[in-house]
């Protein structure tokens, strides 16, 4: 869908809807990951019923997906890599990590994807991005200093998902691979690309089949049975909300939108799902952190506003002629 011919209550629209899907499901996932351990065969299943349903979905008429196309599914095989080891190293952190200092750490990936600009010679970033995305840095280690609750392994998940993140980012933009597909239909290859990956390394790690009997047990308990099928279903309404505000909008709007989410999620972070030793250094980094975050926002819209004026002037002088 072509970003002009989307309606202003269908844009806003799906940016509200990424923002709560996106704050909803770390809450999920670490209500979930607090009493079951296995992220990864929490993945697993999550792309599993995204699969199923689609599938489902289509058969039943309530959804238009095309078949599996072989050229693009290869187009979309690295992505979808990189994508899955972004979610299940991120998982993984929230195990040990509490949610104010996850959401910090993952506002890192600006900083590594300029990093990774410079290196694959994108060009130069401007003067307030660049700085925005170094107060985001500076707010990260401030914060870790005043963290008690301080996790290495949690730590460690956090900063390698980060980096995948970037890959991702990366990857997506040089491929140009989910042009011309549907949010539904980005989803639909996306979980099935994932399946084999993501089974590969629960029977690799030994997660398998150890989890599922774990799960069985587990699921006996209504409260968890809840917050799993909420985990489930959560997953699916977040990968659509994220592709169809990045689609209708554009990817700078996804980001804005996940900024500021980030702003309500580190404040709930501190009264929610407890893992919290509140500190002065700790408030004073995540605060650092959120306002470099917000700022770097502010940035790139103005920056994206001005390289759309020469195009708009452009477009001006053709129509006087």
């Amino acid at each position: 869908m072509d970003n002009t011919e989307s309606s202003p209550y269908l844009s806003l629209f799906a940016a509200v809807s990424y923002g709560f899907a996106s704050m909803a499901m770390v809450f999920i996932n670490k209500a979930v990951l607090m009493k079951y351990a296995h992220s990864m065969t929490l993945l697993t299943l999550q792309q599993l019923v995204t699969t199923l349903l689609i599938r489902i979905g289509r058969v039943m008429g309530y959804t238009n997906v095309k078949e599996l196309n072989v050229e693009t599914a290869k187009k979309l095989v690295p992505v979808s890599l990189f994508y899955n080891a972004n979610v299940a190293f991120a998982l993984a952190s929230l195990k040990g990590v509490n949610i104010p200092m996850y959401i910090a750490i993952k506002r890192l990936t600006p900083l590594a994807v300029l990093v990774a600009g410079f290196f694959t010679g994108k060009g130069n970033p401007t003067t307030q991005v660049t700085l925005s995305v170094l107060l985001t840095a500076v707010g990260v280690l401030i914060a870790a200093l005043g963290d008690f609750s301080f996790d290495i392994f949690g730590y460690s998940m956090a900063f390698i998902s980060v980096f995948f993140q970037t890959m991702y980012l990366v990857l997506v933009e040089k491929s140009g691979a989910e042009d011309g597909l549907s949010s539904v239909e980005i989803m639909f290859y996306n979980s099935i690309l994932s399946l084999p990956f993501l089974l590969f390394l629960i029977i690799t790690t030994g997660e398998f089949p150890n989890s599922m009997s774990i799960l069985f047990a587990k699921s006996t308990s209504l409260s968890f049975f809840v917050i799993l099928l909420l985990s489930l279903v959560m997953s699916i309404v977040l990968n659509y909300t994220m592709f169809l505000c990045t689609i209708v909008n554009s990817a700078l709007t996804t980001t804005i939108v996940g900024v500021l989410k980030g702003v309500g999620s580190t404040t709930l972070g501190f009264v929610l799902l407890g893992g919290v030793q509140v500190h002065a250094l700790n408030v004073t980094g995540l605060v650092i952190n959120t306002a470099g975050g917000v700022w770097y926002s502010c940035a790139k819209y103005q920056q994206k506003k001005r390289s759309k004026l020469p195009k708009l002037m452009a477009d001006l002088e053709m129509h006087k002629k």
